[in-house]
């Protein structure tokens, strides 16, 4: 042991200049306070916890995480960025739950030739025509995952389908995702305001149309009160209900039985079976006492990709384009398994269909059922002008 590290340590003063040995800065913005806090919660969790996993030094040098609250304002989120580039000079900003503030945020970091890594939000201007060599993200393109339901409700027969979802960014791209995979006939289209507490009216609009199915796209709190409430009216035994990133880790202690036997696509559940997610679910539940949600997956996955680029250029912080070719490939152990990235820095990965079940220990859970795509890519790359 003592032989390898003082190879590894003649290594990196030979390949690199003095300031290679400084600390990596890392500033992770997410939603800290109000509603979405407990999503929050889940990144910096995760966050933390693959810090652990790594010794508490990324890419062999000492680490210094600055976390900010992006309040779910995407002003705030761009002054936040900003102070971490003038105040911290973070070499790294990750994070960032709603792409109405990643598309704030990523401008002002990738400008300043800093790396965005995006761990949830991937709204499709920056798949496309916006995509940066210095944008990287360990989630999902916004449109993908609606795009695995819209085929497997297809694959059902289903048609006649009311569709919904939250009036911003992330919901238009749910909702078009869902479209270019569906072939049945939709009935409605409906966009609610942002974090809207009440479904009342849209519930009572679905019950007069009687559609064969509901799509939605609910995220965090509004999940919660939109899937209660839909319960609530009687319908989820009427109409089946099926969503992307509605029913998750976040909400189900907080929905229970109101959840049972929705359906959800994913890429990523606890029950995935490979190393990397079996040691970070058990750890996570270990050290927190409850189960980590995708955010907390993509957050986990993150930090290592962010490893594995500072380890590949032995710590030179300063070589760039050492540490873009490194994350180009990926090469880490991610919570989904092996996966590729697309030209635009966005993953070719799977996508499973899961549904809310009671375990046998009396417990509600996502399980997978079944595999919807493999190695599937987003349709947004053909648009992004990178070649590599």
């Amino acid at each position: 042991m003592t032989r390898a590290v003082l190879v590894g340590l003649l290594a990196t003063l030979a390949a690199a200049p003095p300031a290679s040995a400084e600390t990596v800065r890392i500033g992770f913005i997410t939603s800290l306070s109000g509603p979405a806090g407990i999503i929050g919660k889940h990144m910096k969790d995760s966050v933390e916890l693959a810090l652990d996993h790594l010794g508490r030094r990324v890419g062999g040098l000492d680490v210094e995480v600055i976390y900010g609250d992006d309040q779910q304002k995407p002003d705030v989120g761009k002054q936040v960025a900003d102070e971490m580039l003038k105040k911290h000079k973070v070499h790294f900003v990750s994070g960032i739950i709603w792409s109405n503030v990643m598309l704030a945020v990523a401008p002002v970091v990738t400008r300043e030739r800093v790396f965005m890594i995006g761990t949830n939000a991937g709204p499709h201007q920056l798949a496309g025509k916006d995509c940066s060599e210095y944008f990287f993200t360990t989630s999902w393109q916004n449109d993908q995952t609606p795009e695995a339901m819209g085929k497997y409700m297809t694959d059902q027969g289903l048609t006649d389908v009311h569709i919904m979802a939250p009036n911003y960014a992330a919901g238009k791209d749910m909702l078009s995702g869902f479209k270019r995979y569906f072939r049945g006939r939709i009935i409605a289209e409906v966009y609610t305001q942002v974090n809207q507490p009440d479904y009342q009216a849209e519930i009572s609009q679905i019950r007069a149309a009687n559609p064969k199915a509901v799509f939605v796209f609910y995220p965090g709190a509004m999940g919660i009160q939109f899937v209660k409430q839909y319960a609530q009216a009687g319908l989820r035994e009427q109409i089946p209900l099926y969503s992307v990133y509605t029913i998750d880790e976040v909400t189900l202690p907080a929905l229970k039985e109101a959840a049972l036997g929705i359906w959800e696509t994913r890429y990523w559940s606890p029950d995935l079976s490979n190393e990397a997610n079996t040691k970070y679910v058990s750890d996570f539940r270990k050290k927190y006492g409850y189960t980590p949600a995708f955010y907390g997956a993509q957050s986990y996955d993150g930090v290592m990709l962010i490893d594995a680029a500072v380890r590949a250029v032995k710590g030179d912080l300063a070589n760039k384009a050492g540490m873009i070719a490194a994350m180009r490939k990926a090469d880490y152990k991610s919570t989904r398994g092996p996966y590729k990235y697309n030209l635009n820095h966005f993953p070719i990965e799977n996508f499973y269909l899961l549904k809310t079940v009671r375990t046998p220990e009396g417990e509600f859970a996502m399980q997978i059922q079944k595999t919807v795509f493999e190695n599937h890519k987003d349709a947004y790359a053909k648009d992004c002008g990178m070649q590599w």
